[in-house]
């Protein structure tokens, strides 16, 4: 089956919310279920602005900095507990999130009100799993602690947000990027295995009311716009997906998955026969190439097809799956952003980069 919607995990790179969510649905009249803000303003660049905050803060001290193997990008600050402050009692500030996404709702309001959005769409929301912002932002043997405190701190604010706009019309997205780092051994961690990720991510899901679709955002990062590693095939994305659909007590309604721009081999499309979520699961890949000159012809064709004969084995089964960008289009130039939503629609047409 070729790719009927359109998914989109979190940042553009365009001036506000009102004109993100103008630029979508005027370029993209079909095939969008949920509408992002963009991550503009502070958030732009994902964590960052959680981790700015807390080298603000009194219980925290410069620990150093850390390098990031692999990436073209500054050595990041490196925090460690202040002296006599335990975890548990961090005095975290407000975290920013809920007050943006309050903020951006009634912009997407207004905007579906006047049928600029179509009826029907919800507002997404995207939050880091608590994992994100904490490992590696702080010597390891605070980590622990802090995970445990800033969860608490992460799931009030989205519980504010939950608390103050209609679950009819929001949907909220997990990025689980850093955890794939630790997985794959990525940017300095040393690997860990599955199961001692699943209970958090599993914990995320549970978090959001049943009322309100949840999704998951299977990021191999785009630091220095690149992965921290080439992900050698969908295997672990399906694992953790099938993990997580076995461990949370409520459906998780949407996965996007990592494709890199120019994977064409079906063996990196193989592990979809093992996938394991049910019906009510969404499927995204990341088949929108933020670089289309650089995909050789019929690449995302070869990719469509690869996607449907082996989802046909799993018990997954055939069914519809949408597009998305690898990951966010928060760095991407400002300037390339139209190009890259008119590429949505040209897919979905198509289903060729070069129609």
């Amino acid at each position: 089956m070729p790719p009927d919607s359109v998914h989109f995990n979190g940042s553009v790179n365009l001036p506000g919310t009102e004109t993100v969510m103008r630029e979508i649905s005027s370029r993209i009249p079909r095939g969008v279920r949920r509408m992002t803000d963009g991550e503009t303003g502070e958030r732009y660049y994902w964590i960052m602005f959680q981790v700015q905050k807390f080298a603000a803060m009194a219980d925290f001290q410069a620990a150093g900095t850390r390098e990031l193997p692999g990436v073209d990008l500054p050595p990041m600050p490196l925090l460690r507990l202040a002296d006599g402050v335990a975890a548990k009692n961090v005095r975290w500030p407000d975290l920013g999130y809920a007050a943006a996404y309050t903020d951006s709702y009634q912009v997407f309001r207004r905007l579906q009100d006047d049928g600029t959005i179509p009826a029907g769409v919800r507002f997404q929301m995207q939050y880091p799993t608590p994992v994100a912002p904490i490992a590696g932002t702080f010597v390891p043997e605070d980590t622990e602690g802090l995970v445990a405190s800033y969860q608490a701190a992460l799931f009030a604010d989205l519980d504010r947000a939950l608390a103050s706009l209609p679950h009819e019309q929001v949907a909220v997205q997990w990025d689980v990027a850093v955890e794939f780092a630790m997985l794959e051994g990525g940017f300095g961690f040393d690997p860990v295995p599955l199961g001692q990720i699943t209970p958090g991510l599993a914990r995320c899901a549970d978090q959001i009311p049943g009322d309100v679709p949840v999704g998951m955002h299977l990021c191999y990062g785009d630091a220095g716009h690149q992965h921290f590693k080439q992900p050698e095939s969908l295997a672990l994305q399906v694992q953790v997906a099938n993990a997580v659909t076995a461990a949370a007590r409520r459906p998780v309604n949407w996965f996007s998955f990592t494709v890199p721009q120019a994977q064409r081999d079906a063996d990196y499309f193989a592990p979809l026969a093992t996938l394991r979520t049910g019906p009510q699961t969404e499927l995204y890949f990341a088949l929108v190439p933020y670089y289309p000159a650089s995909q050789p012809a019929g690449t995302t064709a070869q990719q469509a097809a690869h996607i449907d004969t082996h989802l046909g084995k799993s018990l997954a089964g055939s069914r519809d799956w949408g597009i998305c960008t690898e990951c966010g289009m928060g760095r991407v130039q400002a300037g390339d952003v139209p190009t890259l939503l008119d590429l949505h629609r040209t897919i979905l047409d198509t289903h060729e980069v070069d129609g």
